[in-house]
């Protein structure tokens, strides 16, 4: 009995205790709650549950924990026990990854051992076919004879035209309408009188002729350029502006290291023989009065490019003897039997040997020969191509690949036009076939036959530029781009070679 009141005590006891209890847990809540978290994470390390003797400690005392719940006690297992989370594989493109340096480094050490096994191989066909003396003749017939080299130095006469032109246009002796009757005469006859020469002569070889023709040719863009600038320079004298301001004719050049900076030219003080044989042998096809100029000649820089031109000019030329000349050579009978397997067969393996050897010409011309004759001349402007091998659409290839040229037609072509009102579409075509002329012009003249194959490889570009555009983006078009690299130029090679040798050979035999 005594027992039984002792426990009823007890029991009426509890609900007291309990109440006072969760009172002060309720007023200690919020002074608690730093320490509680501040202390949370050494908790988690040392046990995730209490203990089942603290638990029953805590319980006679009276005071009461707040209950777990099953689900937070299985989301703490699983975050402590899981190995698993939200993510893309590495290779989608949706994972965002980038960093592809091994897989180049693979692809470069596979490209090296495919030619490598294909250089081997046509040295044990052919043995080695090399000839750096066999260059020579490809210039000249006759070593006493060199006519590529006189037509070259007759060149100087057309510069010199152009020079007194402006001198008479500048002094007001002759009228604009005669200064531009002469330039149109001067222009046209740079153009028709070193290929007129070429078809007549028959002492000078294909490649002399082509080498002539693109002297004549980048001669022609310059002297077009230097008219134009005069003329501009001429309308904002007239109009009452006594000097040119740089601002009128090219950016400010810094003073570094010390040098002093050049004098400021302006109109007419640049008709000089000075000031015109510099723009003729600047890297440059656009005509200013004032070139950015860089302080000094950096002779290590110098000859590292010079090193660069020797070497790669050697290896074409190696390139060219020993892998191209015998695939050509060995194409004829398939285009003759017209086996068109054969032929697709030997384009592709043409196809290799060209595009490295094109490859190897991109560099040697325009990064390290157009970067010595730069240093040479000290010739600031040094931007001669872009990033054209991440070009996604065709007109994005041609407009950073040759720099030089894309700012003579933006300058002196396409924005005469735009400035007319011709449509964007027209102006851009015809830059093509101003483009496709040009390029027809300096292969059939050489080689003394017309078959269009240039002109119509060039004015193709149009419409695989508009497919390019329209359907393929990103790395589509990029591969676009590169295949019609790699295709289309064997292609006419391989016609123009066919045309030449059923023309010299098979007709005289």
């Amino acid at each position: 009995m005594l027992q039984i009141l002792k426990m009823g005590d007890r029991n009426d006891r509890v609900p007291m205790m309990t109440r006072r209890t969760r009172r002060t847990t309720i007023c200690a809540t919020p002074a608690g709650a730093n320490s509680k978290q501040a202390n949370g994470s050494a908790g988690e390390k040392t046990s995730s549950q209490p203990s089942h003797s603290n638990r029953k400690v805590k319980e006679e005392k009276g005071v009461h924990e707040p209950v777990t719940t099953p689900r937070k006690e299985r989301s703490k297992t699983s975050e402590r026990f899981s190995c698993h989370v939200l993510q893309e594989s590495l290779l989608s493109s949706a994972s965002g990854y980038s960093n592809y340096r091994g897989i180049l480094n693979w692809c470069v050490v596979m490209l090296v051992l495919c030619n490598a096994r294909l250089f081997l191989e046509n040295l044990i066909k052919y043995g080695i076919l090399v000839d750096p003396i066999q260059v020579v003749s490809l210039f000249l017939k006759d070593p006493y004879n060199w006519p590529a080299s006189c037509l070259v130095i007759v060149s100087n006469v057309f510069i010199m035209a152009a020079l007194y032109t402006e001198r008479r246009l500048s002094v007001g002796t002759i009228s604009e309408t005669t200064g531009t009757f002469l330039y149109l005469v001067n222009l046209t006859t740079l153009l028709f009188f070193p290929s007129a020469t070429v078809l007549t002569l028959t002492s000078i070889t294909p490649v002399g002729g082509a080498f002539a023709l693109c002297v004549y040719t980048i001669l022609f863009m310059k002297l077009y350029s230097y008219k134009d600038v005069n003329m501009w320079c001429r309308e904002i004298r007239h109009t009452k502006a006594r000097t040119l301001t740089r601002s009128h004719s090219c950016p400010s050049v810094a003073q570094s290291n010390g040098s002093a900076v050049h004098a400021h030219v302006s109109y007419p003080g640049n008709l000089t023989h000075r000031d015109i044989y510099y723009f003729v042998f600047a890297p440059t096809l656009c005509y200013e009065l004032n070139f950015p100029r860089s302080p000094r000649i950096r002779k290590s820089f110098l000859l590292r490019r010079l090193f660069e031109m020797l070497f790669f000019i050697q290896l074409q030329i190696g390139l060219v003897q020993q892998w191209m000349v015998p695939t050509i050579q060995n194409s004829m009978k398939p285009f003759q039997d017209m086996d068109f397997s054969r032929m697709i067969e030997r384009m592709l393996k043409l196809a290799v040997p060209n595009h490295l050897i094109w490859l190897i010409f991109f560099y040697w011309f325009f990064h390290s020969s157009m970067n010595f004759v730069a240093e040479l001349m000290r010739f600031g402007d040094r931007e001669f191509y872009q990033d054209w091998w991440n070009s996604e659409t065709v007109t994005y290839f041609w407009s950073n690949w040759n720099i030089p040229v894309h700012k003579w037609c933006l300058r002196h072509f396409y924005k005469p036009l735009m400035g007319r009102g011709v449509n964007k579409w027209v102006a851009q075509t015809a830059i093509f076939l101003v483009s496709a002329f040009f390029h027809e012009y300096l292969v059939s003249v050489p080689l003394k036959m017309f078959r269009l194959w240039a002109f119509m490889g060039m004015m193709s570009q149009i419409p695989l530029a508009w497919f390019v555009g329209r359907f393929l983006r990103g790395n589509y078009g990029n591969a676009a781009v590169w295949i019609s690299l790699i295709i289309g130029q064997p292609i006419a090679v391989l016609m123009y070679v066919h045309d030449f040798y059923v023309l010299h050979y098979v007709s005289q035999s």
